[in-house]
């Protein structure tokens, strides 16, 4: 199993609050579970306390291998996705590890 952690930092100059990108981004990475083969888990936490070095988001997700995790990236599903994420972030930062 992988597990793949991604936080997000949102931009500031949209019409959409960071918080409403962060809660549309957990229903739509939450949905793909059971629609992407070895997604097994996909939960995406949305940050109560802004601070200078706190994130707006978490996704953590676990698959079953490290190659269903790069098929996940690139399945129209989750590309989908990316791209709405690609418009409002900031930053994002990850980290992939074996369980």
């Amino acid at each position: 199993m992988i597990r793949h952690i991604v936080m997000w930092k949102f931009r500031r100059d949209m019409e959409e609050t960071p918080q409403q990108i962060a809660n549309e981004m957990k229903q739509r990475l939450e949905s793909l579970v059971g629609k992407i083969d070895g997604l097994v888990n996909a939960e995406v936490g949305v940050n109560i306390k802004e601070t200078a070095s706190s994130y707006d988001a978490v996704l953590t997700a676990d698959f079953l291998s490290m190659e269903a995790m790069e098929a996940y990236k690139v399945h129209p599903l989750h590309v989908v996705i990316s791209d709405y994420c690609k418009e409002r972030r900031l930053e994002r930062v990850d980290v992939d590890y074996q369980l």
